[in-house]
């Protein structure tokens, strides 16, 4: 999804080689495997600053996430072709955040799984049969200095911190392989149309949103009654209703940045 010209990349589902630092890596600068033999006496300390973000304008969200994201965040579909997957709109221009103010802090109740992973990520080279652990040593939270949570312990083995991180990540690439799937589903029944949203500004000034797609609703009532049963079966059908409620966030979004012109 962009601002006229842009059309930031969306993770593909695969998570492999170039294609993976192209499409999900979108605030890893510096990434390095995790080992007990590089980083023994690593600590990264969290939760403070969200300046790594400022520039992105959307990120891909799961879809055990809908109901809590749809609250701030318009949900909204982009991608390439017939891939396509969600996204949590967090800006109405290219490189623009508007949930990060001055000293990084991020400005809502709920942070989206893709933020919150970070600087940790999984990376594989073998179409997902095995993963390697990850992380971004650009990341400022990153220390040898004893600040934070400690990746390994005095005999060089994991701590219960590093432990939660792996079953985080896990966690999360079991959810994204679900939400592929659904968007899949969503692109199958033709649901999907590309939208623009056109934003008039307090000061007058005009905006336009492109390269996303959302649930048509008249085609939603069109669909047959197994599809319709097997929408409901798989809870498809509740994540359509949240995304359209979503999109109630857009006059959230022009709050903020009138606020912030």
């Amino acid at each position: 999804m962009g601002s006229k010209k842009d059309t930031p990349e969306l993770p593909s589902g695969n998570e492999t080689g170039t294609q993976s630092a192209e499409r999900q890596l979108l605030f890893y600068a510096q990434l390095a495997a995790v080992t007990a033999e590089r980083h023994h006496d690593w600590c990264v300390e969290l939760g403070r600053d969200y300046a790594f973000a400022r520039t992105t304008n959307s990120v891909p969200l799961t879809r055990v996430e809908f109901a809590r994201a749809a609250r701030e965040y318009p949900i909204v579909f982009a991608g390439q072709d017939q891939e396509v997957f969600p996204l949590a709109v967090l800006g109405l221009a290219d490189q623009q955040n508007l949930f990060i103010d001055e000293q990084g802090k991020w400005e809502a109740d709920y942070l989206p799984a893709f933020v919150r992973r970070y600087p940790f990520v999984f990376t594989t080279f073998d179409e997902g049969q095995n993963f390697t652990l990850c992380i971004d040593e650009a990341f400022s939270g990153c220390n040898q200095e004893g600040r934070g949570e400690r990746l390994f312990d005095a005999e060089q083995q994991k701590t219960r911190y590093l432990d939660n991180v792996l079953a985080f990540l896990g966690e999360f690439q079991a959810e994204y392989q679900r939400t592929r799937a659904f968007a899949k589903r969503m692109k199958v029944l033709d649901l999907l149309e590309p939208v623009q949203a056109n934003v008039e500004m307090g000061s007058g000034k005009k905006l336009a949103l492109t390269d996303f797609q959302v649930v048509n609703r008249t085609r939603l009532k069109q669909i047959s009654d197994t599809a319709l049963k097997e929408m409901f079966s798989a809870d498809d059908l509740e994540l359509v209703y949240q995304h359209l409620q979503s999109m109630h966030a857009f006059a959230g979004l022009i709050n903020r940045l009138n606020k912030e012109i």
